[in-house]
């Protein structure tokens, strides 16, 4: 499958090798490619120049934003979530129409230092507003309640537990939930919440998420919902 998975960061790289090493046809979609690949300072998160990563994984391709939509059966966003709006429209509505959109990112503000603040909550999500900015897409919400590592691989975490998907149309979940089995998620781990109002919840999560990971000293955590 050809898929287009937007964001050179943490989240976008992680995603690309997984996919790449499950033999699908795959690019990183980035505002400028050749500006990506110039530069030669660690990022915010302290992860290598991007240029570096790209020498390690060649097989993934590393194209502009619309060339990423062109690319894309499914469109994977893991851009910052105060730019994934603008990012998608980059992308192009029309490169978009009909696909698949699987939104993983979440709408945290940096701009006030740390811990981050949600620009977006309880009466609207991150997801909702790529919807609306993208009438004509299929989003789906999804993976956004982990880290990167834990996403592309469940086995990190040991036992069952939960990812949760959420989404408007019925097809397109069915799609990711595909996607998220080939990661390694077993029918019983993956929750459908139903439409994508129910991201505002699992976006909602974040602040605990990150308390949660301050307490334990690690990423490599998730939760698990208990049925009586």
């Amino acid at each position: 499958m050809k898929v287009a998975v937007l964001g050179t960061g943490t989240v976008g790289r992680a995603i690309a090798a997984r996919l790449a090493g499950l033999d699908h046809d795959v690019v990183i979609g980035t505002r400028d490619a050749e500006a990506t690949l110039a530069r030669s300072v660690s990022d915010a998160m302290g992860n290598p120049p991007f240029a570096q990563w790209h020498a390690e994984h060649e097989q993934v391709g590393l194209v502009d934003f619309a060339d990423a939509g062109t690319h894309g059966e499914i469109v994977i966003n893991a851009t910052s979530g105060a730019g994934s709006v603008a990012a998608l429209e980059a992308v192009g509505a029309g490169n978009l129409a009909g696909k698949v959109v699987v939104d993983v990112a979440n709408p945290l503000d940096f701009s006030h230092g740390m811990p981050p603040r949600l620009f977006v909550a309880d009466t609207d999500s991150l997801a909702e507003q790529i919807q609306r900015a993208l009438p004509e897409a299929r989003v789906v919400k999804t993976l956004n309640t982990m880290n990167a590592h834990v996403m592309v691989d469940p086995s990190r975490v040991p036992g069952a537990h939960t990812v949760f998907v959420c989404g408007d149309d019925e097809d397109a979940k069915a799609t990711v939930k595909e996607l998220l089995a080939e990661f390694g998620w077993s029918g019983e781990a993956i929750l459908d919440l139903g439409g994508l109002r129910a991201a505002r919840g699992t976006e909602m999560y974040l602040p605990l998420w990150l308390s949660l990971w301050g307490a334990l000293g690690t990423g490599d955590f998730n939760i698990k919902v208990v049925r009586a």
